[in-house]
């Protein structure tokens, strides 16, 4: 696995380590408009200004570039295995984490933007929001990497870490520039193709 050296900037992680059950396939290597959802996700976290960027992958082995790939053995145990593995190949020093998902294909850079800046102006923990409902990316400062990954079981990710701590949360509307809309059935999928189209 690569080392990474210290990062001043917010690391990004992509969590894609899921066998899209209800998809019939590896939710990471869908394409969209002729990129991989994988691709679109760290390209997503990368302009919007995270560095480095970590793709968790597990059910589909893939190579990205511009992103080092960790694998998570325990992906079959769920989201909470990846968010882990993901913290735990975090670089020394690295001050803050933009965690997103690979089967959210309408989260723009922009998002990802406001999230940094957020934490910029203080935040230790932002989740974009959607017409007053959290929901993804998260941003989480390095001090709280330890109970957001004590906090990971099952599938809920950074969910149970999040409601345990709402007082730490600071909301990032991002309605006007991305939507959480998520790709997990072959019906989904024909959406998102008709409307990338």
């Amino acid at each position: 696995m690569t080392v990474l050296r210290g990062a001043e900037n917010p690391a990004g992680v992509l969590l894609a380590a899921g066998e899209g059950s209800r998809l019939g396939r590896p939710k990471a290597l869908v394409e969209l408009d002729g990129e991989r959802l994988v691709d679109r996700g760290v390209r997503t976290l990368r302009e919007g200004g995270c560095s480095p960027v970590l793709v968790v992958a597990g059910a589909a082995q893939v190579e990205v570039i511009g992103a080092v790939v960790v694998p998570n053995p325990g992906w079959r145990t769920g989201m909470g295995s990846s968010l882990r593995a993901g913290l735990a190949a975090l670089p020394p020093g690295c001050p803050a984490v933009v965690v997103a998902l690979v089967d959210q294909p309408r989260v723009t850079p922009e998002a990802v933007r406001r999230l940094i800046e957020a934490y910029h102006l203080g935040a230790r923990v932002a989740v974009a929001s959607y017409h007053g409902r959290p929901r993804n990316p998260v941003l989480i400062a390095r001090e709280h990497f330890a109970a957001a990954a004590e906090a990971a079981e099952g599938d809920a990710g950074a969910r149970s870490f999040l409601r345990a701590h709402p007082e730490l949360v600071t909301p990032v509307p991002c309605a006007d520039v991305a939507a959480p809309d998520d790709i997990d059935t072959p019906a989904d999928l024909e959406a998102f193709t008709r409307s990338e189209g």
